[in-house]
């Protein structure tokens, strides 16, 4: 019998089967997608034990796509009619929350009160449900600890049950975004994850009262049900060495903190600026951005140019636009004084949502700044008068036969905020010098695109390709309280390149993508990083019902040496043998370890993070199901430049290999300092993991809509709330 054949049979089975709930949830689900492949319906009947059996072995045998839906059934015993079933039937059983996690380097946080460095220190900060609480966040106070302290780790734990978007969390000390994180989807078993992270970059306001403001922008209605229950602490303690942190930070904000307020800007809409008198003593002075999209701007570097928005409008809806290249701009006094061009996060929703369960996106729950140093501009900022800073975030326009420019406008909308950290000389000394020289010249920009018609004469296919490579250049010379005459500098290299293929009418997607930069400063600050995306994505529709496959490969390739204002992670390793917690991601118990340093520890810090995955999406009246399989492998070593000899100076501090499929972890290998770190692998709530209601199909007006790559009501964007930054609530 053919396979077509058998398939109608067992779907024929399932419709003269005895009426059973579930029965008809998966004959649904498996019409669908029988109908989607133009099977033909067969009227017979079989008992459902042996439907089971069938469609197990033909799903796996023929369609390995579809052996997916083995959790479906996992939960159906066919030994039901065994008398002792009714009675196991009765007992409820107790399924574990399913534990996310991102993988990244350890993070080790002292324990007890104390230790031969110093006090140690831990206090609650926050423990807090974020319901339904857009334009409501959470405000809370913060008065430093009784003790001196050179190091702070927060650790922020989530917990969430039910049905609900991925959602964008801000936290402020004052005005002063100290941490940009995201959450997980999560399921109707629950969810719980924890991410412990650096502080000590911000230990100019931890020394002083501060209002803690944190940002979780939530909705709860009939179907996106869940919470997100959240407890937020910071453990104070010394280390023996560590880099001088900032003396003052400044935000650039919108500064709302004064009537309980967040302080981020949504671009386009507000005007992301700031003016100060920078301290005439300052000696030192970098500039950190932090910038994501959401809305119609959290997929953007699929978007097309915006002459080709309407190219599938009648298939798949129209297109957003700007094309898929970003920029985010730092002018100081309305002249360009360095960019970043944005790492692409996939938030926990993004592409499909079964590639994220357990694993996170790279940088989804610690989105990371970018570093621009300003010491070149002190010789005007320490004139004692009024200098502005802005943010902007940059598109392409097209204009026609292949030329392009920038555009000061992008959909919406990019959430943006930065900081200023200032390193000061003594008191009543002045900064001053020569004026910098800005060597500063637009991106080239090349673009291209073409378009090719199906026997009809409709659009089939739209291919097109973005480049852009940009310098930058800016010298001055210094002269600081003790005499000395310095040069300082800032430069910036950047290359970019993004190709797009639409086919079948918009409905599959392929973008490949890489960023390359490197950015350094005379005070011995050098950034090295690079960002491959290839992502291949197919969407259909059928009776009401929406299926996605995916797959996906990425990296992020990250080498950072000498004075970053950020923890560059290597303090970890250079504590002696004094006990203290490390906390593996994914794991809920945090170990007590003692760490052991190597011989020679580089000062600079070389990150390796590369995913891989494969997941599928389908969603059937009102319930929607995803599946799938991800891979990460992740490198933390040592960094230093070459020196006497030419021969530069690299240790392997930790490594991880990890891979989940249908949310359970299968594989999981840690090598801390040459020692393998033996946990168990973490199962799931999988009888239901694959069952969660991830997204809603009905009413949206377009496929594309439904993904968030077309207009109309994409992903609630419940960031703000207040004054020109509040975001729109779409829901």
């Amino acid at each position: 019998m053919s396979s077509s054949r058998t398939f109608n049979l067992i779907l024929a089975g399932l419709a003269g089967s005895a009426p059973n709930p579930r029965h008809e949830k998966v004959m649904q689900l498996l019409r669908y997608l029988w109908n989607a492949w133009g099977g033909e319906y067969i009227k017979v009947s079989l008992s459902y034990d042996n439907m089971l059996l069938n469609i197990l072995s033909l799903l796996c045998h023929q369609l390995p796509l579809l052996c997916v839906l083995v959790i479906l059934f996992s939960s159906v015993p066919v030994a039901s009619r065994d008398p002792d079933y009714a009675l196991g039937k009765r007992q409820t059983p107790i399924i574990p929350p399913l534990v996310n996690f991102q993988v990244s380097e350890p993070i080790l946080t002292s324990v007890g009160d104390s230790d031969q460095y110093g006090c140690v220190h831990t206090q609650l900060l926050m423990d807090h449900a974020f319901s339904f609480s857009y334009g409501m966040p959470f405000i809370g106070s913060y008065t430093p600890p009784p003790c001196t302290f050179n190091r702070v780790t927060i650790n922020f734990t989530v917990t969430s049950r039910g049905r609900q978007f991925d959602r964008l969390g801000l936290m402020y000390l004052g005005d002063v975004e100290v941490f940009r994180t995201s959450t997980a989807e999560p399921t109707n078993n629950g969810i719980v994850w924890t991410y412990i992270k650096e502080m000590q970059q911000y230990n100019a306001l931890w020394r002083a009262d501060q209002k803690i403001i944190f940002d979780l922008g939530n909705l709860i209605d009939s179907t996106y049900t869940a919470s997100f229950n959240t407890t937020l602490a910071a453990t104070f303690s010394t280390i023996p060495s560590s880099r001088a942190a900032a003396d003052r930070i400044l935000p650039i904000s919108a500064k709302r903190s004064g009537t309980n307020g967040t302080s981020a800007f949504s671009l386009p809409g507000d005007n992301a600026l700031v003016a100060y008198t920078i301290p005439q003593n300052t000696e030192r002075a970098v500039v950190s951005l932090s910038a994501c999209g959401q809305a119609s701007e959290e997929f953007w570097y699929t978007n097309v140019f915006n002459m080709e928005v309407n190219t599938f409008e009648d298939q798949v809806g129209t297109l957003y636009g700007y094309s898929p290249f970003r920029e985010v701009q730092l002018l100081i006094d309305g002249q360009l004084a360095g960019v970043s061009w944005p790492f692409p996060v996939i938030f926990t929703g993004g592409i499909v949502p079964g590639l994220w369960r357990p694993i996170a996106g790279i940088n989804a729950f610690d989105l990371r700044e970018h570093e621009i140093d300003i010491t070149p501009w002190l010789t005007i900022l320490c004139d004692g008068a009024s200098h502005t800073f802005e943010i902007r975030v940059i598109g392409i326009n097209d204009i026609g036969r292949g030329n392009a420019s920038l555009s000061d406008i992008v959909g919406s909308t990019w959430i943006v905020t930065g900081k200023i950290f200032l390193f000061l000389g003594p008191e009543g000394s002045t900064t001053s010098g020569t004026a910098p020289r800005i060597d500063v010249s637009p991106p080239t920009l090349q673009i291209s695109s073409g378009l090719t018609k199906n026997a009809t004469g409709a659009n089939e296919t739209l291919t097109y390709h973005t480049s852009s490579t940009r310098s930058i250049s800016i010298t001055s010379t210094l002269k600081t309280s003790n005499g000395s005459v310095f040069p300082a500098s800032w430069t910036q290299q950047l290359t970019y390149t993004n190709l797009n293929i639409l086919l079948s009418q918009g409905f599959t997607q392929r973008t490949e993508q890489l960023t390359k930069g490197t950015d350094r400063s005379s005070s011995g600050y050098t950034s090295q990083y690079s960002y491959p995306l290839i992502i291949n994505s197919t969407f259909s529709t059928s009776g009401g019902g929406v299926g996605i496959t995916a797959s996906l490969t990425r990296s992020l390739n990250l080498t950072i040496e000498g004075p970053s204002v950020f923890p560059s992670g290597i303090q970890f390793f250079n504590r002696t043998a004094s006990p203290a917690f490390f906390a593996v991601p994914g794991h809920l118990s945090p170990v007590l370890y003692t760490a052991f340093p190597p011989p020679h520890l580089p000062s600079g810090a070389c990150t390796t993070s590369m995913q891989s995955g494969s997941a599928s999406y389908l969603s059937a009246g009102n319930a929607s199901y995803s599946f799938g399989t991800t891979s990460q492998g992740f490198g933390f070593r040592g960094s230093e430049a070459a020196g006497v000899g030419g021969k530069a100076a690299n240790e392997e501090l930790y490594t991880r290999r990890v891979r989940a499929v249908n949310a359970s972890v299968v594989e999981d290998v840690e090598i801390l300092i040459g020692r393998r770190l033996e946990r168990p692998l973490l199962g799931s709530n999988a009888k239901t993991s694959g069952e969660d209601l991830v997204r809603q199909s009905v009413g949206r007006r377009s496929v594309r809509e439904f993904l968030g790559r077309g207009p109309g009501r994409s992903k609630d964007v419940l960031v703000g709330g207040g004054g020109g930054g509040g975001l729109r609530n779409e829901e």
